[in-house]
């Protein structure tokens, strides 16, 4: 009688059954197969908080199929993924095949190798508690905000908002970086460059060097008369070289990546996504297929606070960096990171799981997107076990008269790690200098002043918001990638340029939440709320006791919201705009769309209109909208581009008596530049539309001919190519495989990258019918089905 092995994921089935399948009977749970109820709170509030869990729609028949599995099965081993989720997915399966029995055990390993594995199945736990109920206690608090803080959005700005513990604080962050920028004054400051030249050595070398100081004072140039002045004073002053301080300096290598790490270099130096890094991440390591060796388990587990390494991968990557190195790029003794101040350490940094498959041995079979992936962490983590790179730096000192100027360069005397793995922001290094002696004197070829003016803070980027959150203690690794993709499905932040900006939308929901619930959008309150989850994993606090800490003044916050906090909809804001039918002062009302101009008389009189502001506040009527060329699938007038607060969307301009509309994702317009850069000459890449649909081309064309499908970012679910927007004989754009002819998945709607939290299907697509807009899952037999005007989505897990 064979064992029988739960795991999460169909990918890790079949990786695990190359050198488990002979003695174990391994199946795949698919994620989650039991939640907190989709349309109630499903939290007893008054019973301590005791949670209703049911069986999640579609995921019955696993359960049924997993109950028959474990009954013929000599043993059970849930090994589900290493973290809080998968503690809680384990607990749930536990219940329902009678996991109190003796024959039912948790095992968890860090990395789908054989060695792990078959040692994680020699050394099985029970479930622990502990974990669950910090994985318990952070689903009910999300729950809880969510389902009851939404609603009164719902009722006093729109439908299809929502809030959440973690979400509203990053969001909170980004509108007061935006508000510190638009406050913001810019202070002048002038800087002056001296271009000088030696004649040391066999032919003259130019140089430069920044004025630094007065009378050996740090000086600051405020203005042109303080510029003017100094240059007059300068003339006909020597150049002195007054010192030159050399002096080595070593970079140390960085730790090995950890999930936030490693999303904030895959944005700055691959351009993902947080949510595309994790998901790329996952299949990485839950297995890939490598032609015959089968799929492998090319990384260790993804999600992980811990720069902690197993010393078996220390010795590999030792052995392998003297082969490929030598031995001069190898230390001593083996490099060791200790985990940051309240990491969980319960798991490894992430690291290649086998150095036999270096990246360049593995690309023809990963897509471009996997192998860059995979190179970036394989050359990190090989980088933190070689030598520190050193540097020659060289200060030198130049008197001119009463100023003093000063020259700075380095020279990379070893590459050290560098040689593998660089930060994007260290990868220019200072020019060397000419070879200058104290008492040299120097040729003045020029003196550059120029005009400067302070910066304000820059934007979050989703690296550095990540950053800001990491440090601040706010969310988790296993949380960061969800939180982005909400916010920006939301509306309330938009990305131009891979900048966060706040949409106004984002700033009036966080002036609402902070009004009405201080404490949810407070930074420290909610990293306690953090300090506490681990408290409770860490068996020190009882999870009962955190939701009492944290409910008795939600309650009250929220009670008083639903009276006090400010009614958006009811709003009708005075102008001195003048209805041209009727007469009367039209005033700005709110609708799904955001802000526009209604007439007070209606319904007798049904005149609208959209405007936009000035940077005084003063009204101006968008007279023009732009025609998309589309027909209203509802009654046939001309699609139009509007403008509303929330921003640019296309509606039918049948309105009012048709309300048809949808999001404006790309602007209709005939070319437009993006952020892409072409592949074959490096110009800008542009939004063209064509017979068939748009498409990114070469702006250098026709110099250069390159075009590329416009890629939705979504993989087919039938051969794993890009989907890509197409449009048909009658102008009615869809969606297809790339692969085309061989691959024939074709769709009308349009997919939305949100995973199917039924059937973890990859994707959803978006439908519009006359009974409302939902989001589908187009998998056959699964039949979810979602209102765009969803509930928070941050209490559902990211998971594969």
């Amino acid at each position: 009688m064979k064992s029988l092995l739960i795991v999460e994921s169909p990918a890790k089935v079949r990786t695990l059954s190359k050198f488990l399948g002979g003695s174990f009977s391994i199946k795949a749970s698919i994620g989650h197969v039991k939640d907190l109820p989709e349309k109630e709170l499903g939290v007893d509030v008054k019973k301590d908080f005791k949670p209703t869990y049911v069986v999640i729609e579609g995921k019955a028949k696993i359960l049924k199929e997993l109950k028959e599995a474990a009954k013929e099965s000599k043993s059970v081993f849930l090994a589900l993924d290493p973290d809080r989720e998968g503690e809680a997915i384990a607990w749930h399966i536990a219940e329902e095949i009678n996991g109190d029995s003796d024959k039912v055990f948790r095992v968890v390993f860090n990395e789908i190798t054989e060695k792990a594995v078959r040692e994680a199945l020699k050394n099985p736990r029970r479930i622990d508690m502990n974990l669950v109920d910090a994985q318990q206690a952070r689903r009910i608090l999300d729950r809880l905000v969510g389902y009851q803080v939404s609603p009164i959005l719902w009722d006093k700005v729109k439908r299809g908002l929502s809030a959440g513990r973690v979400q509203s604080v990053a969001v909170r962050l980004i509108c007061e970086r935006e508000r510190e920028i638009r406050a913001f004054v810019p202070e002048e400051y002038w800087s002056i460059t001296a271009e000088l030249g030696s004649r040391r050595g066999a032919s003259p070398v130019t140089f430069k060097a920044k004025l630094a100081k007065k009378d050996d004072k740090k000086i600051e140039i405020k203005n042109e008369q303080d510029v003017n002045k100094i240059l007059k004073e300068l003339e006909g002053k020597n150049f002195v070289v007054r010192d030159v301080e050399k002096k080595e300096r070593k970079r140390n290598p960085l730790p090995p990546f950890i999930t936030s790490t490693l999303q904030q270099d895959a944005v700055r130096k691959l351009g993902f996504t947080a949510k595309k890094t994790m998901m790329l991440a996952q299949q990485l390591y839950e297995g890939i297929e490598l032609g015959e060796k089968g799929p492998v388990g090319l990384i260790t587990y993804m999600r992980t606070d811990s720069t902690r390494v197993s010393s078996d991968a220390v010795q590999d990557a030792r052995i392998y960096i003297k082969d490929k190195f030598g031995k001069d790029y190898l230390p001593a003794r083996p490099n060791s990171y200790p985990s940051k101040k309240g990491a969980q350490d319960a798991h490894e940094a992430i690291r290649p799981t086998y150095f036999q498959y270096p990246p360049d041995s593995v690309k023809k079979f990963l897509s471009k997107d996997h192998f860059s992936l995979y190179q970036l962490i394989w050359n990190r983590f090989v980088a933190s076990q070689m030598m520190p790179q050193i540097l020659e730096q060289t200060l030198v000192l130049i008197d001119a008269g009463r100023y003093l100027f000063q020259a700075n360069g380095s020279v990379v005397k070893f590459p050290g790690f560098t040689a593998v793995y660089t930060e994007a922001k260290d990868e220019d290094e200072e020019e060397a200098l000419p070879s200058l002696r104290k008492g040299d004197i120097l040729e003045l070829l020029s003196l550059l002043p120029r005009q400067h003016f302070t910066e304000p803070p820059p934007r979050f980027t989703e690296a550095t918001l990540i950053k800001e959150l990491e440090e601040n203690g706010i969310g988790r690794p296993s949380t960061y990638a969800l939180i982005l993709s909400t916010i920006q499905e939301r509306g309330y932040a938009r990305k131009e340029k891979n900048q966060l900006i706040p949409t106004e939308l984002g700033f009036m929901v966080t002036d609402l939440l902070i009004k009405s619930f201080p404490d949810i959008l407070n930074v420290e309150f909610t990293a306690h709320m953090e300090e506490d989850l681990d408290k409770i994993e860490d068996g020190k606090l009882k999870w009962l006791d955190a939701m009492k800490e944290f409910y008795t003044p939600f309650k009250e916050s929220l009670e008083r919201a639903k009276v006090e906090m400010e009614d958006v909809k009811k709003q009708e804001i005075p102008t001195d705009i003048q209805c041209d039918k009727c007469g009367k002062m039209m005033v700005i009302k709110w609708g799904r769309n955001g802000k526009f101009l209604a007439c007070p008389a209606y319904p007798k009189c049904k005149n609208t209109k959209e405007f936009s502001t000035d940077e005084n506040g003063a009204i101006k009527i968008v007279e023009a909208l732009e025609e998309t060329g589309e027909k209203c699938p509802n009654c046939g007038k001309p699609m139009l581009v509007k403008t509303g607060r929330f921003g640019r969307f296309i509606a039918c301009s049948g309105y009012p008596e048709c309300r048809n509309t949808r999001p404006l994702e790309i602007q209709n317009i005939e070319e437009q530049q993006t952020d892409e850069k072409c592949e074959k000459c490096g110009s800008p890449m542009v939004l063209k539309s064509g017979r068939f649909g748009r498409f990114l081309a070469c702006s250098n064309y026709p110099e250069c001919k390159r075009t590329k499908s416009l890629i939705t970012g979504i993989k087919c679910p039938e051969d794993g190519g890009d989907i890509i927007e197409r449009r048909g004989k009658g102008g009615k754009v869809f969606f297809g495989c790339s692969n085309y002819p061989r691959c024939r998945f074709v769709t009308w709607y349009r997919p939305i990258s949100k995973d199917c939290p039924e059937c973890r299907a990859d994707f959803l697509i978006e439908k519009r019918t006359k009974a409302g807009e939902f989001l589908v899952c187009l998998k056959k037999g699964c039949g979810y089905k979602e209102e765009t005007q969803a509930f928070n989505s941050e209490h559902l897990a990211t998971r594969s």
